[in-house]
């Protein structure tokens, strides 16, 4: 079965830097394109990042280009999101998922396979 576990979530001042992981157990991890999402505070849960199982192709929501970085380094199972210059609109649970043979770039909630249980991200004004 696999598990996704999300960790590096806290508070940061607007401008400051995060950076999230996401590591991945219970399969073959090379199997799988591996997104991030959030939830703002009453709000719907948002595509922010998406990357292909090879990591050379890879995808994000207007709002985050040219702040956010997703990586992911398959010999550790693992996934992360450097996320730069951070707003307060910024602030929401980010959660890890995946999706089992895809190459496409369209990232959608309900096509995803397995979620993690998200880590809170508070960026301060």
């Amino acid at each position: 079965q696999v598990q996704l576990e999300e960790s590096g979530g806290g508070m940061v001042q607007a401008g400051g830097s995060l950076r999230l992981s996401c590591e991945f157990s219970g399969g073959r991890f090379s199997n799988y394109a591996m997104v991030w999402f959030r939830q703002a505070p009453g709000k719907e849960r948002e595509f922010v990042a998406g990357i292909h199982w090879s990591g050379y192709s890879s995808y994000y929501t207007d709002s985050v280009k040219g702040r956010f970085t997703i990586s992911r380094d398959n010999a550790k199972n693992m996934m992360y999101l450097q996320m730069n210059s951070l707003k307060p609109e910024d602030t929401a649970v980010y959660y890890c998922a995946a999706r089992a043979y895809y190459s496409g770039g369209v990232f959608l909630e309900k096509d995803m396979n397995y979620w993690g249980k998200g880590t809170l991200v508070t960026v301060s004004s």
